[in-house]
């Protein structure tokens, strides 16, 4: 029993990852090398399909408890949650239109910052100064990382770090909005409210910016079917993300999804190297190894403060 027991976690640990780092991969191929230059089209596509198997894994297969929302209030909270998720995903797809994988994952591993900060300007709750001292290389390391790569683009840096502080002022305004016990939702439902609001404000967003998008992918379609295959596969896998992120929270300690989350994005630069074989320098991967040192002191700082 145990060892089937270690098996399903072995499995579900590389699901996640498989998924992570594919999607990532294949937002990359799409946007930069395929010549798919529609990032708000792409994450409307992900939203989509995260609303329709969000649906089926909660009302058809019952994969966790249905929670309803309970109040007008908690559904503006969710609202603008959804608001800001849309943001850090279309932000963070456009990056990959100008970034390589590798510098993208650097920065993204700063994430920890912006949580910080965050959570100091809303909240006003302070950290231990060993928890801020262990921010330090964060960002040095993505200082050393930005001036040691090859393929910097300026604007692709400014989206990337617009995308990764959205990402941490989502996680820091859902534990204010949702603290109450009748409005916590856990990850699988929250994702079935946010992922369709999401597609409401992606929809008009996608026919102001992205004209004619939809008539531009059946013309590309016709010259050549997978681009269809392609962004089912991926929207498909987008989904899978956040069902495997659920699932290994639920079945592993909070330390060792810390570990892993750490050593997700080192194998996700690993792996984009060997693919796209985008030049790297040894600053840059020096810069990036400092980010995810101190990634890992800030955690273990965290750990110890509480």
């Amino acid at each position: 029993m145990k060892n089937s027991s270690k098996l399903f976690t072995i499995g579900l640990v590389t699901s996640w990852y498989s998924s992570n780092i594919g999607v990532l991969l294949l937002n990359k191929y799409l946007l930069s090398n395929y010549g798919f230059k529609y990032p708000i089209f792409l994450t409307m596509c992900h939203m989509t399909a995260c609303s329709l198997l969000s649906y089926i894994a909660i009302a058809w297969m019952k994969m966790v408890p249905m929670q309803t929302i309970r109040s007008r209030l908690q559904f503006m909270k969710i609202s603008a949650l959804s608001l800001i998720f849309c943001a850090s995903v279309v932000s963070g797809n456009v990056s990959l239109k100008y970034l390589p994988v590798s510098f993208n994952q650097a920065i993204g591993a700063t994430t920890p910052f912006f949580t910080a900060v965050f959570a100091y300007l809303i909240t006003f709750k302070r950290e231990a100064w060993l928890t801020y001292i262990t921010l330090i290389p964060v960002v040095t390391g993505v200082i050393i990382a930005s001036g040691g790569e090859p393929s910097f683009h300026l604007f692709g840096f400014i989206i990337c770090i617009g995308a990764t502080a959205a990402r941490a002022l989502k996680s820091v305004l859902q534990a204010i909005l949702l603290s109450s016990e009748g409005e916590k939702l856990n990850s699988m439902n929250l994702l079935l409210y946010m992922a369709p609001i999401a597609v409401v404000f992606l929809l008009p967003a996608t026919l102001l910016m992205e004209e004619n998008v939809v008539g531009i992918t059946l013309a590309l379609a016709r010259n050549d079917v997978k681009i269809i295959w392609y962004l089912l596969f991926n929207s498909a896998l987008a989904y899978f993300v956040n069902l495997t992120n659920f699932l290994v929270t639920k079945h592993t300690s909070a330390l060792t999804l810390q570990v892993l989350g750490n050593a997700k994005g080192a194998v996700a630069v690993v792996v984009s190297i060997l693919i796209f074989r985008n030049p790297v320098s040894i600053t840059g991967m020096l810069g990036y190894t400092l980010t995810v040192l101190g990634v890992i002191l800030y955690s273990e700082a965290k750990k110890r403060s509480k």
